[in-house]
Parts: structure tokens; sequence; C-alpha cells
């Protein structure tokens, strides 16, 4: 019975978090430019052949120390003081050197794209509220490279109408593609200026200003252009 209550529990607060909330004006974005150059350059990967588009090209930035995983776990919506963030969804471990955000599905280019590479993106910065409606509301600063970036490259196909975005979880969300291409929707990799924190999505989790936090999905792994 008490594991019967923890998974209704759970169903109850995963679907108030996947509901969208009242529509918001974006966020003013503080900051949209190119990765600072510092250290050694980091390549796109791709799956496919032909030559890399110029937006693939080479940058040069800092390394990152991952986070590691903290000792203690909040159970499922309590607040991680560490953070001052909500906890949600299966954590998951992911190591920076074998990471790979994979673009699939009706693209001209396939693509596995490492930590790097996205960090060699234009840089958006925004401090959306994360909202669990009914549940909390979190505030952070969030940075990262536009999804339209990443699909721009990617090349998608005529009659494209939906994106997939997959977690290291199993946790599935479907976007339009027009919401997808809106600029003010990202692919954060930092948060508060730091690498994300491993409760809260490292090394990749989404960012959709004017959505529900069931839209912000962690450990990303996966875009699926349908």
């Amino acid at each position: 019975m008490k594991n019967m209550f923890i998974l209704t529990l759970f169903m109850i607060v995963f679907s108030a978090c996947a509901a969208k909330t009242p529509p918001q004006s974006p966020p003013t974005l503080t900051a949209v430019l190119p990765q600072a150059a510092v250290t050694s350059p980091a390549k796109m990967v791709s799956t496919n052949t032909a030559e890399p588009s110029p937006a693939q090209g080479t940058c040069d930035i800092e390394p990152v120390i991952a986070p590691t995983m903290p000792a203690v776990i909040p159970s499922y919506t309590a607040l991680d003081e560490t953070t001052g963030l909500h906890m949600t969804g299966t954590v998951q471990e992911i190591k920076l050197d074998s990471y790979r955000l994979k673009v699939s599905g009706k693209v001209d280019r396939p693509l596995n794209l490492n930590y790097d590479d996205l960090r060699c993106l234009s840089k958006v910065t925004a401090s959306p509220p994360l909202i669990c409606p009914g549940f909390f509301t979190d505030h952070a600063t969030w940075s990262g490279a536009p999804i339209k970036d990443v699909l721009d490259q990617a090349g998608v196909q005529a009659g494209a109408e939906t994106v997939v975005l997959v977690s290291a979880d199993g946790f599935e969300v479907p976007i339009p593609l027009d919401s997808a291409l809106n600029p003010h929707n990202f692919l954060a990799y930092e948060w508060e200026g730091q690498p994300l924190p491993i409760l809260h999505g490292f090394p990749v989790r989404a960012v959709f200003p004017s959505e529900a936090g069931g839209k912000w999905v962690k450990w990303l792994v996966e875009i699926v252009v349908e």
C-alpha cells in the first residue's frame, strides 16, 4: 500500500508539472553572444559524412569542472537547499567526456554534439520562473545555446512539425516546432554562472521561459525532429 501511495503521489506531481502555465510574456534576454576565446579549440561532431557547415567551425572555451553527486538527494518536489531549487525527475549521473546530444529524425544533417559543441554556439542568459503549477515556483538564472541554433545546424526538413526532447531517464516531451525555433527557448548548460547541478539536469536541460516546468527536460540526450 505504501508503494502504491508513493506511485500515485508521483503521478499527480508529474501531471501537474507537465501542465502548461498561462501564457506569459517572454523574459528579456540579458545576453546573446558568442563564447569568449580562452583555451584549446573544440570541434562539432556530426554523424553526417558531408562537409561541416560554416557554423560548425572551431572555438576556444574555458575548461569545465563537472559537478559531483551530492551525498543526499532530496525527495520528489522537496527543496534542494544547496541550490534553492525543488527536486523532480530521476537523477542521472552523466560523464562529461562521454556526453553526446543526438539530433535525429527529419533533419538533413544528423548530429552528435558534445558539451563543448553547445558552448561554442551563441549564448543566451535569462532568469524566467520555473513553475510546477500548484507545487512550487523556483527562481534562478540560466545560460545556454538557443535550440534554434542546434536545429539550424541539423537542417530541419520540410514537413517537420514536432520536436521531441528525450531525457537520459527515459522521460520524453513533444514540443511544437515553432516553439522550439523561438529564440527565447534554449538548452541550458549553466545555472547561476556555473555548470548545472547534477540534481537539476547536468550536463544539459531545456529552458522554456513561457512554459511549465514539465517542458524543461533535464539530462537531455536527444532531440528528435518529427
